[in-house]
């Protein structure tokens, strides 16, 4: 069955072993360039946004590492900072650490004494450049229209900040991350084609157990009698709900199983495998 089941056996598979397990020797060891790089960079992460590499400028390749790990560590909230006075207009008026509980998105540079939006650092660089850099370049610092310019930097629905804030929640939800989502399809291509084969493997057996003929006289889709082999299938089929989920006309195009030649294969398959149990019987 080694067409359709990967076997280990003989000197094929243990030399492809020992061509991974050096592999994996060396990679456990020494760490890629790109991983070493990579953890260089998350090593070196600046928490005042002010101090921050810009997300731009960072390698397309490790710019969702990157945002991940700013994630995870969090805002930039220094609460306890004695926040410095500046005078605006005659009048005394600094930051006020209240505003990280109404604005939860909100950071605080120390270094500049502005005031600044992770999401947007984060992710602004991936939707259309629209409005200032007030909360991701410059900082805002016009104290005395801080909750009113807040408000206007959330904006509607569709804002770019909402957007932003849309994007890291997802590359923070791992059911609706990419690499998860197709490792999860992939795995279940997997197991409903080991199905249709296991299911179209005991259809063979029996028919050959049997002595039976595999083709029908009519195999078409309205015929009343398509053969021992489709009939034997469909029997199986009816029978079992995971079976029927993937085979005959559940199956995909190109995995049916049901084609001669297909049929064909298998039995020369289990005729291979007959053939090497007797061998090794007779050996005893």
């Amino acid at each position: 069955m080694e067409q359709f089941f990967k076997r280990k056996s003989s000197s094929g598979s243990s030399s492809s072993a020992n061509v991974d397990s050096s592999n994996n020797v060396g990679s456990s060891r020494t760490p890629s360039s790109r991983e070493s790089q990579l953890d260089g960079v998350l090593g070196n992460l600046q928490a005042d946004p002010e101090l921050r590499t810009r997300m731009i400028d960072y390698d397309a390749n490790m710019r969702d590492e990157v945002r991940r790990s700013y994630l995870q560590k969090g805002h930039c909230q220094p609460r306890g900072h004695n926040f410095p006075i500046t005078n605006m207009s005659g009048i005394n008026r600094r930051f006020i650490p209240q505003w990280f509980d109404e604005f939860d998105w909100l950071e605080y540079s120390i270094s500049k004494d502005a005031a600044f939006c992770l999401y947007c650092y984060l992710f602004k660089t991936n939707f259309e450049q629209v409005g200032s850099e007030a909360f991701t370049g410059d900082g805002f610092k016009n104290w005395k229209k801080g909750r009113e310019r807040f408000k206007m930097h959330v904006g509607l629905v569709g804002s770019v900040h909402n957007k932003a804030r849309e994007a890291a929640t997802n590359l923070m939800n791992q059911n609706t991350h990419i690499e998860t989502t197709v490792s999860k399809h992939s795995d279940q291509a997997r197991k409903a084609y080991r199905t249709c084969l296991n299911a179209s493997i005991k259809c063979t057996k029996f028919l050959l157990r049997q002595g039976l003929a595999f083709r029908g006289h009519d195999e078409s889709a309205t015929s009343n009698n398509r053969g021992n082999y489709l009939e034997l299938l469909q029997f199986i089929a009816d029978n079992d709900d995971k079976v029927k989920e993937v085979v005959m006309e559940n199956a995909p195009g190109n995995l049916k199983l049901l084609a001669p030649c297909i049929q064909k294969e298998i039995v020369n398959s289990c005729a291979l495998e007959t053939l090497d149990a007797n061998h090794g019987w007779s050996k005893r």
